[in-house]
């Protein structure tokens, strides 16, 4: 903790000092980040980190499991981050980022012990459907592999929460908000994000089209039925 303490003496001596117009600036008109990441609370999963942001770039949401739970009206931090984020500061682009080894997702797959922690376990239950899917879908598979599939269907069934809730789902239809999910592999240093078109995962690489989950495309379900009328 002491060696933390030091590094908060380091940035105002050294890192505040070299971007103080910044700082100056974010404080004089605010901030205008250019997307929503919801990650892991997972240490080694920093997000300005990944994406190089600088002060003001990136609006984040961070717990276990990056989880969106479902949009109900009781009252919840990350409800209404994602609402904050939409409604007021515009936020026209939304990032799920899951990652290897995560330890959220291995007491999805192997629950012995959560009976110690039943918030925990309420919690971890926003990634059952992830857990059904693999059960289902990807049999005989070894524990590691196991883990590894659940993390990435957990950013699919994260997504799909996100859409129940108002705000994005207003977004979606007006074609102004694009989804995005990432998978960061902490011993690769490689991001994989899915791909809407084939529902797979691929590597980032430079000079190649970012895969999107869900592009800001307008989409209203009136237009469609009149076209089928017609």
């Amino acid at each position: 903790m002491n060696e933390l303490i030091g590094r908060v003496y380091g940035f105002s001596k050294q890192v505040f000092q070299n971007q103080s117009e910044l700082y100056s600036t974010l404080a004089t008109h605010g901030q205008s980040p250019k997307a929503l990441m919801i990650s892991c609370a997972d240490s080694r999963v920093v997000p300005e980190h990944i994406m190089q942001a600088a002060p003001g770039d990136l609006f984040v949401c961070r717990n276990a499991g990056n989880i969106v739970p479902p949009y109900a009206m009781q009252n919840g931090g990350v409800t209404s981050t994602v609402e904050y984020a939409v409604m007021v500061l515009g936020i026209r682009d939304i990032i799920i980022c899951g990652h290897s080894d995560c330890g959220a997702m291995k007491a999805v797959s192997n629950p012995a012990g959560l009976d110690k922690m039943p918030n925990v376990a309420a919690w971890l239950k926003h990634s059952c459907a992830a857990e059904q899917v693999v059960n289902e879908g990807y049999p005989e598979m070894g524990s590691a592999e196991r883990v590894r599939a659940i993390s990435l269907e957990n950013v699919v069934a994260q997504l799909n929460h996100l859409r129940t809730h108002p705000s994005v789902a207003a977004g979606i239809a007006r074609g102004e908000i694009a989804l995005h999910g990432w998978f960061f592999d902490i011993g690769a240093g490689q991001v994989l994000a899915l791909d809407g078109k084939t529902g797979r995962f691929r590597p980032l690489h430079e000079g190649e089209e970012l895969p999107v989950a869900q592009p800001a495309t307008q989409r209203l379900a009136s237009d469609a039925l009149l076209e089928a009328a017609e």
